[in-house]
């Protein structure tokens, strides 16, 4: 294995001057300093990053915490996350947490047993203030992305979730629907809580009384109850449309209408925050509110780099990204109601 003491004695230096260069530490002069990166490329030098975290205090090493990489949000998020990693001289580990305390608690353990210089992070739900406090704790950087938790004072990447949620409702009521379920992550969950906030939003602005009993909550990851859309369907007046909260559940909607043979938009509207991925671009079909995922990630990535380099602390960031509304197929009108004959109203053979 070559070490520093090969490259200076090709080199012709000593090995404190290899050292400087490998650290970009000192005073040495542009031609020595050509000379010996020219000869550890010659002799396919690799420098010990362990070593070098010792001496420069980092390991240019991130790390991104997310909830669920199977969701092509996450996914998205992730590239931007590594393109701006890479371009800015860092690598990224990666984790998923699956919406679990428990496995998050695994992950920010070893964000600090492993000496990452800092964490972008998509908590789990509010309970994750604990997590945050060991960070801070352990003065390790972080900034959340897409999610924020009550009394963190980190900087945060969100997107325009209250507004994109008013929209997409509002779509729905000037198609001419009342009834308008929602499908909701849960409310421990900042952008549940946004997303409620603009249903309602819209719902209050064109006088329809709220109805508690047209919202279920599922985790975001999961569609793990049935029978809770079962019920809506069941209800004296049923909703005419449905609005998901995130991809994966309306995914998980129109799978189960399908299966009840109620179709979509014929009987029931569907439209949904996030879009699906590469599957909008084989079947476009959903109408949704899009975020810009690729730059929640780069973004969150920067503002993590800005706030490593920076060390002192600093008044909080909030970025908000907005959403961008994409009509497809999955609206419609709501289905007329069939009216009984007049003889039959008037009890007539």
């Amino acid at each position: 294995m070559v070490t520093i003491y090969d490259i200076a004695k090709r080199a012709n230096v000593s090995a404190m001057t290899v050292s400087r260069v490998i650290n970009d530490s000192g005073r040495i002069s542009p031609k020595t300093r050509e000379k010996v990166k020219r000869i550890m490329e010659e002799l396919n030098y690799v420098p010990n990053s362990t070593a070098r975290s010792l001496v420069k205090q980092e390991t240019k090493m991130l790390s991104l915490l997310i909830t669920d990489i199977t969701n092509p949000f996450f996914t998205t998020l992730a590239r931007g996350a590594e393109d701006a990693a890479m371009a800015l001289g860092y690598k990224l580990l990666f984790g998923n947490s699956d919406e679990k305390l428990s496995k998050e608690r695994e992950y920010v353990d070893m964000v600090m047993s492993t000496r990452v210089d800092g964490l972008l992070f998509a908590p789990a739900s509010d309970e994750s203030a604990e997590h945050l406090s060991m960070l801070n704790m352990h003065r390790i950087p972080f900034v959340l992305v897409d999610r924020d938790v009550p009394g963190a004072e980190a900087d945060v990447v969100l997107g325009e979730n209250r507004p994109g949620a008013d929209r997409l409702t509002d779509y729905l009521i000037g198609l001419g629907h009342r009834r308008i379920a929602l499908v909701n992550g849960l409310r421990t969950v900042s952008t549940a809580r946004e997303r409620h906030a603009g249903y309602r939003d819209a719902l209050n602005r064109h006088r329809i009384p709220f109805d508690e009993s047209l919202v279920v909550e599922y985790g975001y990851n999961r569609f793990d109850d049935p029978d809770k859309l079962e019920r809506l369907l069941r209800l004296d007046d049923p909703p005419t449309a449905i609005f998901a909260a995130n991809n994966v559940l309306a995914v998980s909607v129109i799978a189960f209408l399908r299966d009840k043979g109620i179709g979509v938009p014929d009987r029931i509207s569907v439209v949904c925050f996030e879009d699906v991925g590469l599957a909008s671009k084989l079947d476009p079909f959903l109408t949704v509110a899009v975020q810009p995922a690729y730059d929640f990630g780069y973004t969150g990535v920067r503002l993590l780099v800005e706030k490593i380099r920076r060390k002192e602390a600093a008044e909080r960031q909030i970025v908000r990204l907005p959403s961008e509304m994409i009509v497809r197929k999955s609206a419609g009108p709501p289905p007329r109601r069939v009216e009984p004959q007049l003889n039959e109203r008037m009890g007539e053979p």
